[in-house]
């Protein structure tokens, strides 16, 4: 009879893990690819944020669990830039759909301790800020307000009571010009 019971309980854990994974692996796979380098660490990561949960005793005592997925994958997105010591910076290059290289989630978010990042940040942040102020005022606060405070371009044109076209003009403007700035940056980096 335990046996049976045994197997029954089994059972029923193994069919909420596997709803958990297709209820929550998509977006959690989203949210640790855009916080690391490459789709196998992402998946090495998802694979360590499974078994941990299959190895709970019961999945009913966890009051969110989309919360503790979450920090479950945070934690071992942490662990794992902890674990990496000698990396160069071209580990942290990062190309979206179209190509273009993105270090934001590096260049604000990182705290490996890695000295060469933190050169690397230090240049980039005094020379991001140089630039910026070279910018006309509606420029520049439209990129920041963009791209370093996360308000879409949309959010921004709403709060200026502004056109999202004259908003999504001044963003290229700047962009266009920061690249133009901090081009030696990259260059730099690809060398």
């Amino acid at each position: 009879m335990e046996l049976l019971l045994d197997s029954v309980m089994s059972e029923q854990k193994n069919r909420s893990i596997t709803n958990t994974i297709q209820q929550f692996g998509k977006k959690l796979f989203g949210f640790v690819r855009g916080k690391v380098s490459s789709n196998e660490d992402a998946e090495d990561i998802l694979q360590d944020v499974w078994y941990q949960l299959s190895n709970l005793d019961a999945l009913t005592e966890i009051e969110n669990l989309s919360a503790w997925l979450f920090q479950v994958a945070r934690n071992r997105v942490t662990d794992k830039y902890r674990k990496k010591t000698n990396l160069s910076l071209e580990d942290y290059r990062q190309e979206n759909e179209e190509g273009e290289i993105n270090f934001k989630q590096v260049l604000l978010l990182d705290d490996s301790g890695n000295p060469e990042l933190k050169q690397f940040k230090d240049i980039f942040w005094k020379e991001l800020m140089s630039a910026l102020n070279e910018l006309p005022p509606n420029q520049k606060e439209v990129f920041v307000l963009n791209e370093i405070e996360d308000m879409s371009l949309q959010q921004i044109a709403d709060q200026k009571g502004e056109n999202i076209k004259t908003i999504i003009s001044r963003k290229g403007y700047a962009v266009k010009h920061l690249r133009n700035k901090l081009n030696y940056l990259y260059q730099e980096l690809n060398t």
